[in-house]
C-alpha cells in the first residue's frame, strides 16, 4: 500500500473511532497510533491533518489532538448562509465558475479503484530522486530565498527559449515569462488577450480546463470542430469571420482528449488564417515531453516559425515531472508580452524562486534526460497494453490519454458510473465539449496507474462494462 492510500485508510479508521469519542477527548498519541496501525509518523501526521481540515479534531501543540466540541464556539453554530446567493449573483458582471471537468481529473479514486481518469504521472513514473536532489542543490544556492525577477530567473527563461525554439533559435530569453504551471499560464494568456464578454475560439472537443478558464473570465468559448488531422481550418476561418474573435486556443501536438497531431498543411493554414483575422493563437504545448518511445519525429511548435508574434506559446514541466513542480513558460512577442507580464505581476508578483531554482537544477541534470527516456518507454508500453484490450479509432504516439467513441445510443454518464462500480475510474466526454457533443465518448488516461498489469486489469474490466451495456 502506498503512502497516499495509507493516509486515507488511517483517516477513515480514525473518523470511525471519533464517533464514539465524547467532545473534547484527546486522541491517542502519535506513538500509540503508529503502533496500533503499523504506520510511520508521516502517515499519522497527514491523517490527523485530514481530520483537522474537516473540522473533526484540533491539534494543540504540546498537549495533543482533541475531538472538536460540536456544541461550542462558532464552529458548532449553524449559520444562515443563504444571503451569499444574493451577494454572489448581484451585478451585471457576476459569473460562476464551473470546475467540474477540472475537478474530475484532480479527484483521487479510492485505493480499490483503478485510476484511468487522472492527468499526472503515477509516483512510480515521477523522477522523485532527481527532484529531491535538485531541491537540495537549489536550497544551497546563494540567494535562493531572495526575490526573483518578475519575469523569472534569466537562466530558466533562456532554457525555456532554447527548448521551445529548438535548433532554429528563433526565440530569446527576453520573450519568455516564467509562470506557475500550465493552468496558470493559460489563465494569464486568455485574460490578457481577450476582454470580458469576448468570443474565444477553441477546439471541439478540448481540455475542460480551457473552458473553465474562459468562462470564469467572462469569455465565450466558440467550438471549432476537429478531425483526425486536428482542427478543421476551413471551419476555423468561418468561425473567425462569424464571431470577430481575436484568440484561438489549440493543442497542436497530442491534443487532449483526441490525441490528434495537427497536419503539416493545417499548421500553415492556422497561422495564415489567424494573421488575416488579426488574432492570436494560444498554443498549449502540454504533451511535448510525453512523446512515446516509438513515435516518429515531432513537428516543431507553431511558435518556432512565427516572426510576427501571432503565437503565444505555453510549455510546462509539470506533466513530465510532478504535479507539485508547477513551473511553466509563456512565450510572446511585442506588446502582447508586456500585457502578459503586467497581468501576471498583478495576480501573483512572481513565481517563488526556490521552485524556479529547483526546476533549473532538474532540467540541467543528466537525470532529466534519463527520466524522459524512461517515461517515453513506459508510456509506449502502457498504450500498447491498453489498446490490446480496447482499440480506439485513433492511437496517438504521445500524451497519456485515449478517446473512446461509444456505440450509438450509449449513455456515457451511466457507463462511467457502471465502470466505477466495477472498479475503474474513467472520464465521460461531455465536459470536453463547449456545446452539445456530436457523440458519446469516454476519455481514458493510462499514466496514473502503478504499472502495466493494473492497466491491463482496468482495460479488461472496462471492456466487460462496455460489453454488458452495449
Amino acid at each position: 500500500m502506498n503512502e497516499r492510500s495509507s493516509v486515507a485508510a488511517l483517516a477513515d479508521s480514525l473518523r470511525r473511532e471519533l464517533q464514539r469519542y465524547p467532545d473534547g477527548r484527546m486522541l491517542p498519541s502519535s506513538r500509540a497510533l503508529m503502533g496500533e496501525y503499523q504506520v510511520g509518523p508521516g502517515t499519522v501526521s497527514r491523517a490527523v491533518a485530514v481530520l483537522a481540515a474537516e473540522g473533526l479534531v484540533v491539534s494543540r501543540p504540546g498537549a495533543g489532538v482533541f475531538r472538536v466540541r460540536r456544541d461550542g464556539g462558532a464552529a458548532g453554530r449553524a449559520g444562515d448562509l443563504s444571503w451569499q446567493q444574493v451577494a454572489l449573483s448581484a451585478g451585471a458582471g457576476s459569473r460562476g465558475v464551473d470546475a467540474a471537468g477540472v475537478l474530475a481529473t484532480l479527484t483521487v479514486p479510492p485505493p480499490d479503484v483503478i485510476d484511468l481518469s487522472g492527468g499526472y504521472l503515477h509516483p512510480s513514473l515521477q523522477p522523485e530522486r532527481a527532484l529531491a536532489a535538485a531541491l537540495a542543490r537549489a536550497g544551497r544556492r546563494p540567494g535562493t530565498w531572495s526575490r526573483p525577477p518578475v519575469e523569472g530567473l534569466p537562466e530558466l527563461r533562456a532554457w525555456f527559449a532554447a527548448d521551445i525554439a529548438g535548433p532554429a533559435h528563433t526565440l530569446s530569453a527576453a520573450e519568455v515569462l516564467v509562470a506557475a504551471g500550465g493552468q496558470s499560464a493559460l489563465s494569464t494568456a486568455l485574460r490578457a488577450l481577450a476582454p470580458p464578454g469576448a468570443p474565444v475560439l477553441v477546439e471541439s472537443p478540448t481540455y475542460p480546463g480551457i473552458l473553465a478558464i474562459a468562462r470564469a473570465a467572462g469569455l465565450r468559448p466558440v467550438p471549432v470542430p476537429m478531425d483526425a488531422e486536428g482542427v478543421r481550418t476551413d471551419l476555423l476561418a468561418d468561425a473567425f469571420a462569424a464571431t470577430g474573435a481575436r484568440v484561438f486556443v489549440c493543442q497542436p501536438l497530442f491534443q487532449n482528449p483526441t490525441g490528434a497531431v495537427l497536419a503539416p498543411r493545417r499548421r500553415v493554414e492556422v497561422l495564415r488564417i489567424a494573421r488575416a483575422a488579426g488574432a492570436f493563437v494560444v498554443e498549449d504545448d502540454f504533451a511535448r515531453k510525453l512523446v512515446h518511445a516509438d513515435a516518429p519525429p515531432l513537428p516543431q511548435p507553431l511558435a518556432a516559425d512565427d516572426p510576427d508574434g501571432v503565437v503565444v506559446h505555453i510549455r510546462s514541466l509539470t506533466k513530465a515531472s510532478s504535479p507539485s513542480l508547477r513551473i511553466a513558460a509563456i512565450s510572446a512577442r511585442g506588446p502582447a508580452f508586456e500585457r502578459l507580464r503586467a497581468l501576471q505581476a498583478v495576480d501573483s508578483f512572481f513565481v517563488p524562486r526556490p521552485l524556479q531554482e529547483t526546476a533549473l537544477e532538474l532540467v540541467a541534470a543528466p537525470a532529466w534526460r534519463t527520466h524522459l527516456r524512461t517515461v517515453a518507454t513506459a508510456l509506449r508500453d502502457r498504450r500498447q497494453a491498453f489498446t490490446r484490450e480496447l482499440t480506439p479509432h485513433h492511437i496517438p504516439y504521445g500524451g497519456y490519454h485515449l478517446w473512446l467513441r461509444l456505440a450509438e445510443g450509449a449513455d456515457e454518464t451511466a457507463l462511467t458510473a457502471a465502470a466505477f462500480r466495477a472498479g475503474v475510474a474513467v472520464t465521460p466526454g461531455q465536459a470536453y465539449y463547449p456545446a452539445e457533443p456530436p457523440a458519446q465518448h469516454l476519455r481514458i488516461s493510462y499514466s496514473g496507474v502503478p504499472g502495466v498489469q493494473q492497466l491491463t486489469d482496468g482495460a479488461r474490466l472496462l471492456k466487460q462494462v462496455l460489453a454488458g451495456n452495449g
